[in-house]
């Protein structure tokens, strides 16, 4: 009999939890009921779920136990939960991602990514919460209510994929989901105290995720540790030929990156521009000790200019607008989700401008008038066409950078997590938590998030980033999994297991 109970078990990593399943010392099933129970107990505050789907995990739950005991060799993940962020299709369980327009909608089919995930045995407990159609930086433009900050109830998770993270950083589900487009992974993740990874972009199939910017959206997973990240990163990623954009490529073994923990003879460059003005101070002094930390590991350390990465933010803020008004036209109300206006007098043009007008949010709105705007007769060269001239020097400005360097690193984000409800009303500001994370979309390399720390500032987690070339995914992990244990043997435990009990 197990001395396990609820409370211990949702507080095992991903890794861990895979191993007291395999070893026959839990269930799979005791596993899921532990998440489903604290899910029930903690969500009203923290709201990382949108739907909760406890019947088809149980289920998928009890299928992996029976697998096991006829003695079929599962993956390293087998019985593991997972949280689903609600912009990746999945058959049979509604879809909406946080938007009204799709409220209710049930995909008749799973996204690539969906299908590995039930494939590698993984569990998937629901679907998580997140800003309208991926548009935001805190989970407060969803449709259906902000997701609160587990270390602090009264501030954002970072977004778009905040709900991911905080389900993860509550101890709600041990892996998740998220889908990054310009930050949307790390930068939750450095708000909320986890581990958060954008794989190279085409290394893991789009292929049913619900597009925002065709160009810069990629899923990637979110988790406690870098190992888990690794592990589930190493479930959901290889080539796919659904996905026009698919890199046919080998997948780097990041999870034997992960477990080397070794930085030696690594050369580590700190980009310049991604200081000073802006960041707060506490941010800046954890990402100073990190750099030190990394020298003491045995890494070299280059400063790096990149001088057009200040510029990044303004051609992002062009590109995926001008995407997204392109990717959104399809909801329309004639085809599927909200249909309003429709009372036999009006005309298919009236139909559709009134449910769009009701069904999109001010965000939503907002980026689609801009990105309609920039690519109008008379104004594509001069702002959709410049901004795209603009990303090929950023990734100038990377592919300079990595002659001298293995990867680059720099703060996630240029402040901890922010309250509830005080950017919401300044675009400006709210777009300025990517500054760090977008360069990188404009450039599809792969980049990684864990905590360095919490601020000495007002004690909330600060997030570390590291970004490699394409397909060198790997480095990510090794670089990250070694400032992580040695973080952990400075602290004497994971950051995360220093959040508050809720």
């Amino acid at each position: 009999m197990s001395s396990l109970v609820g409370t211990d078990l949702v507080r095992l990593t991903a890794a861990e939890t895979a191993r007291v399943i395999a070893d026959g010392e839990v269930s799979a099933v005791e596993v899921t009921r532990a998440h489903l129970d604290r899910i029930g107990a903690v969500d009203d505050r923290v709201h990382a779920f949108l739907h909760v789907d406890e019947e088809g995990a149980l289920a998928a739950a009890l299928a992996v136990d029976e697998r096991r005991a006829a003695g079929e060799t599962l993956g390293p993940l087998a019985g593991v939960p997972l949280a689903m962020k609600d912009v990746v299709t999945t058959k049979g369980v509604p879809t909406t991602a946080g938007s009204r327009l799709l409220e209710g909608w049930v995909p008749p089919y799973d996204a690539t990514v969906t299908r590995l995930v039930r494939e590698a045995g993984i569990v998937i407990l629901g679907k998580t919460n997140m800003d309208e159609f991926a548009m935001g930086s805190s989970t407060e433009h969803s449709a259906y209510g902000p997701t609160h900050n587990p270390w602090d109830l009264s501030r954002i998770p970072g977004g778009s994929g905040g709900g991911s993270a905080a389900a993860v950083a509550s101890f709600e589900a041990p892996l998740a989901i998220g889908t990054d487009t310009g930050g949307s992974i790390r930068q939750p993740a450095a708000v909320t105290g986890t581990v958060g990874v954008k794989p190279t972009y085409g290394g893991v199939s789009r292929f049913g995720l619900i597009a925002l910017a065709s160009s810069l959206d990629q899923a990637g997973p979110c988790a406690r540790t870098v190992l888990d990240a690794a592990l589930l990163h190493a479930a959901i990623a290889g080539h796919d030929p659904l996905d026009s954009t698919s890199i046919d490529a080998p997948v780097p073994d990041v999870v034997a990156a992960a477990r080397s923990q070794d930085v030696r003879g690594m050369r580590v460059g700190v980009v310049k521009q991604f200081s000073g003005e802006g960041y707060q101070p506490g941010v800046e002094q954890r990402f100073r000790e990190s750099v030190e930390l990394l020298e003491e590991l045995g890494a070299s350390i280059v400063e790096i200019d990149a001088p057009h990465f200040a510029y990044a933010l303004p051609a992002y803020y062009l590109i995926l607008p001008s995407e997204a008004s392109s990717n959104l036209a399809r909801f329309d109300g004639m085809r599927y989700g909200l249909r309003v206006g429709d009372d036999g007098t009006a005309s298919a043009e009236q139909v559709m401008a009134i449910t769009r007008d009701a069904g999109f949010g001010a965000e939503a709105k907002r980026r689609i008038m801009i990105g309609t705007y920039a690519l109008s007769s008379g104004y594509y060269d001069a702002y959709y066409g410049q901004a795209q001239k603009v990303r090929t020097l950023v990734v100038r400005d990377f592919e300079r950078a990595f002659e001298q360097v293995d990867v680059l690193v720099s703060p996630t984000t240029p402040t901890t997590a922010f309250p509830i409800g005080e950017r919401i009303d300044d675009p400006m500001s709210m777009y300025l938590a990517d500054l760090c994370t977008i360069p990188s979309n404009l450039a599809g390399n792969a980049s990684m998030s864990i905590p360095a720390g919490l601020s000495p500032d007002d004690g909330l987690p600060v997030g570390l980033q590291f970004i490699a070339p394409p397909l060198a995914d790997d480095r990510l992990y090794r670089v990250g999994g070694a400032v992580e244990a040695a973080l952990a043997d400075r602290w004497g435990h994971l950051l995360i297991d220093q959040a508050p009990e809720l």
